[in-house]
């Protein structure tokens, strides 16, 4: 951890425990101590390479599904206009959606027949 960052175990060291100066303690009191802090602590989310806080990225997740849910109820979400931007992803830094391709069919036997095509290995290309 010290080498990771050693100003944030600091940091997390003083918070918490109040421990100042951690070099005056012995070493395996010091691990004790670090292996205790919280998930959310600065080092530990620091060694596990989060961002974020688990619990921000679930409000977000439930902000983006709730937005999601509203936008497919207007005009714009039937046409598949104006995507609401997701927040997860801002916050994770990949704001890239991916396309999705979308293939139509006429009818149910349109369908059947792209699905056995489909399944004997070849391409389905829709309407």
């Amino acid at each position: 951890m010290i080498n990771t960052d050693e100003d944030a175990l600091v940091c997390d060291l003083a918070e918490t425990y109040h421990i100042l100066d951690y070099k005056r303690l012995p070493l395996t009191t010091v691990a004790v101590f670090a292996s205790g802090l919280r998930d959310d602590s600065r080092i530990m989310m620091r060694m596990s390479e989060q961002s974020v806080t688990t619990d921000t990225l679930l409000m977000a997740q439930i902000t983006d599904a709730v937005s999601l849910l509203l936008w497919s109820k207007t005009e714009d979400g039937q046409a598949g206009n104006n995507r609401p931007n997701s927040i997860v992803s801002a916050l994770l830094g990949t704001t890239t959606q991916k396309q999705v391709d979308q293939v139509t069919f006429s009818s149910g036997e349109d369908f059947i027949k792209a699905r056995q095509k489909l399944m004997e290995g070849g391409a389905v290309i829709g309407n």
